[in-house]
């Protein structure tokens, strides 16, 4: 025959208490962790932004660079400027070298009075989080680009 003991005394063993402690724990190290987890991601997204900001900065300086149009096969020519508020470039447009055009018939003989100048402009862009104070949020670019300008040969100048 079954019989079962009833605890009428109100005492209890304590496997409750001590299982909701246990559960407790767990649930605290799952939040804290989380939390470290999203504060890491946060701050990737900072720095990500931070880049991106100063990739375009650098897109930007190319591009205004490029617009003047002042390309000199003497010296190089530099322009500075502040994208926004944070973010500045530096570009500078040097002069790389000199080669003849083919005359009409393709061919690579002397003589059609045209030459290609080459050219390599360089944009250094930095995004800073406070401008002046360099901190662990600040992100440099550097962008180049090669290009020519074909024009009269300088011997026919």
């Amino acid at each position: 025959m079954n019989t079962h003991r009833i605890n009428l005394s109100g005492k209890q063993d304590g496997a409750a208490l001590v299982t909701s402690l246990v559960l407790l724990v767990i649930i605290t190290v799952l939040a804290i962790s989380g939390m470290n987890t999203a504060t890491t991601e946060l701050a990737m997204a900072r720095n990500d932004q931070s880049y991106e900001n100063a990739f375009q900065a650098a897109e930007t300086g190319l591009e205004t660079a490029l617009a003047q149009g002042r390309f000199n096969t003497l010296i190089d020519v530099s322009l500075t400027q502040n994208v926004i508020s944070n973010d500045s470039v530096e570009a500078t447009i040097y002069f790389e070298d000199t080669t003849l055009v083919p005359d009409r018939a393709f061919s690579m003989g002397v003589g059609s009075g045209i030459a290609a100048y080459h050219f390599n402009a360089i944009a250094r862009a930095k995004s800073e989080s406070d401008p002046g104070t360099p901190t662990d949020r600040d992100a440099f670019a550097i962008h180049t680009q090669a290009f020519y300008v074909v024009g009269p040969e300088a011997s026919a100048l």
